[in-house]
């Protein structure tokens, strides 16, 4: 069985970093969707010349309306699966192979990355706020996810049809597990590694510790 599958990469001011990753992604054959999420640097023009789709938005709107947008694209353009990344180089293309083989070879309809495995490099907060928010979606879901907060993922396009996503941040990684969960759709774990020198966070630790909260409030009490 062959999958057709692409690439999505949600950029915002990934200029250092960007255009060797996507050429490191299009020597495995595959496409590559960068949404330029209103970046002021040069990810867009950088992204372009590596022969990258882009799409862009005029103003930041959030890294889940990028992947909104990319969503859309893909599913208009008839790609069997997605398989989403961050931009700053933290994932290692290589990996890309180990999430197509593990969709080819099993009924999983979502797979996600786990680095909870070798975290090395993740700073113990981060590791412990990882820990405790992939236990609520975990119990959420009714499914264990080790790591619901990785970037690195794989989702059959099909899943992508039935989601009515409704937040733009960072909590649409994890909107789309509840969504998924409630669907039946299958999510599966493989382990991965991450690069975490130099990255900068862009997550606000304040604001978006309410949007996840706020989104697992209305994942508990909705009917």
């Amino acid at each position: 069985m062959i999958m057709k599958v692409c690439v999505l990469l949600p950029a915002y001011n990934e200029e250092r970093a960007i255009g060797k990753l996507i050429n490191q992604i299009r020597a495995y054959g595959l496409d590559v969707v960068v949404v330029d999420d209103g970046s002021t640097d040069h990810s867009a023009a950088i992204a372009r010349q590596a022969q990258a789709i882009v799409i862009s938005h005029q103003d930041n709107k959030g890294k889940g309306q990028a992947l909104r947008t990319g969503f859309k694209f893909i599913q208009d353009n008839n790609y069997d699966a997605v398989v989403i990344m961050d931009s700053d180089g933290q994932h290692l293309p290589q990996e890309i192979n180990n999430f197509i083989n593990h969709a080819l070879h099993s009924n999983a309809d979502i797979i996600i990355g786990n680095r909870m495995g070798h975290p090395q490099g993740m700073s113990l907060p981060r590791r412990l706020t990882n820990k405790f928010t992939s236990l609520l979606i975990s119990l959420i879901a009714k499914t264990k996810i080790p790591d619901s907060q990785c970037g690195f993922r794989l989702i059959r396009c099909p899943v992508l049809e039935k989601l009515n996503l409704l937040t733009v941040k960072y909590d649409t990684e994890s909107e789309i597990l509840i969504q998924a969960a409630k669907y039946k759709y299958k999510i599966e774990s493989i382990p991965i590694k991450s690069i975490y020198a130099n990255n900068r966070s862009l997550i606000n630790p304040i604001f978006d510790t309410i949007r996840f909260f706020n989104l697992i409030s209305k994942s508990i009490f909705s009917k």
